[in-house]
């Protein structure tokens, strides 16, 4: 009985184990699965930022650019911002003078200037969200790896103690049987 009791012991052990390793495993693919949208949107992101840096190749660089410059966004703001400047000059009269002129050359390139590096930087948000959830799932798998290591070892060793209390037990069962065999035949 004994022998039976250490191993339905050892046995519950060792399923109570598999249960803390299932949901470990369940916990962490809920949150791989919640992380995953953070994580795709920095991909994106970074092929955006390489594209204006031009490290993904000439082509790239001018496709990206020309998305920006061709934005409703960005010509509403040029459209408005030279507009503002033709006023100035017309409420003063020098609608026709050589700074105005020259003001309205700078002014759409200073404007795509910082349109890109506005980019760049929304980017940038994205491309650190999408680092810090791949970092967080990294992590993450890797605490519950620990964690699972943890409880296979508990499962073995309830296992193993479970064996050695049986064979404990078998050993003593063996030992009272020829004690009591040495006294019979004494």
């Amino acid at each position: 009985m004994g022998a039976s009791a250490a191993g339905d012991a050892a046995a519950a052990q060792s399923a109570s184990a598999q249960v803390g390793i299932e949901e470990q495993r369940r916990q962490f693919d809920a949150i791989q699965k919640l992380l995953q949208p953070y994580v795709e949107a920095g991909q994106p992101a970074l092929e955006g930022q390489q594209a204006l840096l031009g490290t993904l190749g000439a082509e790239r660089q001018r496709a990206a650019i020309s998305g920006i410059e061709g934005s409703e966004l960005f010509q509403g703001l040029v459209r408005q911002g030279e507009e503002a400047l033709l006023q100035r000059a017309s409420a003063t009269g020098g609608l026709r003078g050589g700074n105005v002129q020259a003001a309205l050359a700078q002014f759409r390139p200073q404007m795509l200037s910082q349109a890109i590096n506005e980019q760049y930087e929304r980017l940038g948000g994205m491309v650190s969200l999408g680092q810090r959830s791949a970092a967080g799932v990294g992590a993450e798998g890797s605490a519950t790896g620990a964690r699972i290591a943890e409880l296979m070892g508990r499962q073995g060793a309830a296992e193993a103690a479970g064996g050695m209390r049986q064979a404990d037990i078998y050993g003593r069962i063996i030992g009272d049987l020829a004690g009591v065999a040495g006294v019979a035949a004494g």
